[in-house]
């Protein structure tokens, strides 16, 4: 393996990483505050999917604007059913999934290209050029906001109130703190970023959407989530690694000795890593007491 090798799989690494690392880190934040979205793969589906409709209409930031807004949108609807009407967050979850996948795939029907859109060039975001690719910007996006993340939740207020909020509800309730308005705003942020990541792959990376675009990146971010231990850092961490597997599985399906291989073995490296990792990290993690449970006052 030479140079220009080593960095053809950096840079797949890096775009491989971002739907991950943004989807965990937003994931984190709305589960410290006490409230988790297993509907993670339904949020970066849809905005894939509405990501393309804005990019064709105004262009790569429109697109990647429309993405942030479906996520929001979707994640403030969860949060209003499962904070303020007390709904059950798994059922919930699982409803935006399986919404997600009937309306992808019934839109690309309506836009005459069943399973498959593209992005015109002109509404693809422009790349940064690199001796071994192209780099999207999104990229320096997504490896600055687990810092970012990380300082707020341990260094401000705003952080602390989170954290009361999910391990202690009651007590910030007594504090006068907004257990509802606190937990529908961190999780409706969230959302932001997994829209964020869903856009990123249709408008940024791939150039396209199909109806099966997220290919598993929302549970993914999920496992990344458990083996953080909601440590944003440590998501980053977990979201290069799958990233690294999966350019490393692209790069032996490439291989000639790998075509008697069936690619569907190859692909399933960095998912088989990622349940591997995540089994060794289940029992240690310790989650907000409240986590799940929604905030009744008395």
């Amino acid at each position: 393996m030479d140079i220009s090798q080593i960095g053809s799989i950096l840079i797949i690494t890096l775009h491989a990483m971002v739907p991950i690392c943004l989807t965990a880190v937003g994931e984190i934040i709305g589960e410290t505050a006490g409230l988790f979205n297993i509907g993670l793969e339904g949020i970066l589906l849809t905005s894939a999917f509405t990501g393309v409709l804005g990019a064709k209409a105004g262009g790569a930031v429109v697109g990647l604007l429309v993405g942030m807004g479906t996520g929001a949108i979707i994640s403030l609807i969860f949060s209003v059913i499962n904070t303020y009407w007390k709904g059950n967050q798994m059922i919930t979850g699982i409803g935006i999934n399986l919404l997600a996948l009937g309306f992808v795939a019934f839109g690309l029907i309506v836009l005459g290209s069943p399973g498959f859109h593209p992005v015109p060039p002109e509404g693809r975001l422009v790349a940064i050029r690199t001796p071994w690719g192209r780099l999207s910007p999104i990229i320096f996006v997504a490896l600055v906001i687990p810092f970012v993340a990380h300082w707020f939740l341990n260094r401000t207020r705003a952080g602390l109130i989170l954290k009361a909020t999910g391990e202690s509800p009651e007590a910030a309730d007594v504090a006068g703190i907004r257990v509802n308005l606190v937990r529908l705003l961190a999780t409706t942020f969230g959302g932001i970023l997994a829209g964020l990541a869903g856009a990123y792959i249709s408008v940024s990376w791939i150039g396209s959407v199909t109806k099966q675009i997220s290919a598993g990146r929302g549970f993914i971010s999920l496992a990344t989530v458990v083996f953080s231990g909601l440590n944003p850092l440590l998501a980053l961490l977990g979201a290069f690694v799958f990233g690294l597997f999966e350019s490393i599985a692209t790069w032996i399906r490439n291989l000639p000795a790998a075509r008697m291989i069936p690619w569907q073995f190859v692909a399933m490296i960095p998912y088989v890593v990622t349940l591997l990792v995540v089994s060794g990290a289940i029992g240690r993690v310790r989650f907000p007491k409240a986590l799940g449970k929604p905030y009744i006052r008395e």
